[in-house]
C-alpha cells in the first residue's frame, strides 16, 4: 500500500514522490479508537478515506500503524488537502514517520514514509530551508532497502529521487551536489519493474522519472509507461488518483510534441 510522489520542483530540491476528504480538525489522541485494527485502517485507506486511516492507524501506538498514518497524511496533503493546510500536515507525517522508525528501527515501510514525508514537505518550505532534506530523503530512503531489497516504493522513490536532481540541476552539478545519477535513476526504475511488472504505480513512476530527465530520447518511452498505467485496472481510491495522473501526464506530453511540432 506504499504510495509514489508527485514532483520535486526545482526551487525545493522536492526529492519525492513518489500520494478524500477534507483533513479540518485535529487527530484525536491515542486510545480514542481503541476498538479499531489495522485492517480497518487499511479499508479506510483502500476505499479512499485518508484522513479516518490516519486517525485509525496513529491510534494502534504501533511502527505499523505510525507508517501507515504518516502515509496517509502524506496522500492526503499530495492530492486532497487545500493549500493552506498542506504544511502542517505534512509536518505531523514526518513527526508520526519518524515515530514509526522509532517504534521498530527495522521497519522498511517506516524509513520511507520518513523519506516521503520529508520530500513532500519540503515543497512547502523555502529553498535555503529545502535544500538541506536531500540527504536525509536519500538515507531514508537507501535504509528502506538495506531492511528490504525487494521493496517496490522504495525503488521508485529512490529512481525520482535521482531523476529530479538531475532533471533540475544537470547531470554535472547534480552528480557532484548530491551524487545523483542518471543511469542510477534508470536502474531503480528498471529494478521495480522487474519486481512489480503489472503495478500501476511503477508504470506511472517510472514515466514521471524519464519525463523529469528532460531528455528528449525518453519521450517515447515515457509515453508507452503512461499508456501502460492508464491501462492497467485500478485496484483502490489511490489507484484512481494516479490514473488521473497517468491521463494528464499523457495529455501534457502529447501538447509537448504538438508545441515542438509548430517550429
Amino acid at each position: 500500500m506504499n504510495s509514489c510522489n508527485k514532483h520535486y520542483p526545482v526551487n525545493t530540491v522536492c526529492l519525492f514522490f513518489f500520494c478524500c476528504l477534507a483533513f479540518v480538525y485535529v487527530l484525536p489522541p491515542i486510545g480514542v479508537a481503541h476498538a479499531k485494527t489495522i485492517d480497518e485502517a487499511k479499508a479506510a485507506y483502500t476505499q479512499g478515506r485518508f484522513a479516518e486511516a490516519a486517525r485509525i492507524s496513529e491510534s494502534l501506538g504501533t511502527s505499523q500503524g505510525f507508517a501507515l498514518s504518516a502515509e496517509s497524511l502524506s496522500v492526503h496533503a499530495n492530492y486532497i488537502a487545500k493549500e493552506g493546510e498542506k504544511k502542517e500536515l505534512l509536518e505531523r507525517a514526518v513527526t508520526l514517520a519518524r515515530k514509526a522508525v522509532i517504534s521498530n528501527p527495522n521497519n522498511a515501510d517506516a524509513h520511507l514514509q520518513l523519506a516521503r514525508a520529508i520530500g513532500r514537505r519540503a515543497e512547502t518550505v523555502g529553498i535555503f530551508e529545502a535544500a538541506g532534506e536531500a540527504e536525509k530523503i536519500r538515507e531514508s530512503t537507501e535504509t528502506a532497502l538495506r531492511i528490504n531489497p525487494k521493496l517496490v516504493a522504495a525503488h521508485l522513490s529512490l529512481g525520482r529521487w535521482h531523476s529530479e536532481l538531475v532533471g533540475a540541476m544537470g547531470s554535472f552539478m547534480a552528480r557532484t551536489v548530491y551524487g545523483a545519477r542518471k543511469k542510477d535513476a534508470i536502474a531503480s526504475f528498471e529494478r521495480a519493474l522487474a519486481l512489480a511488472p503489472n503495478a500501476k504505480a511503477v508504470s506511472l513512476q517510472y514515466a514521471l522519472g524519464l519525463i523529469a530527465l528532460e531528455d528528449f530520447k525518453y519521450q517515447e518511452k515515457a509515453r508507452n509507461l503512461l499508456m501502460r498505467s492508464i491501462g492497467l485496472p485500478a485496484k483502490d481510491a489511490y489507484e484512481r488518483i494516479l490514473h488521473i495522473e497517468a491521463v494528464e501526464a499523457l495529455d501534457n506530453l502529447n501538447e509537448s510534441d504538438d508545441d515542438d511540432d509548430d517550429y
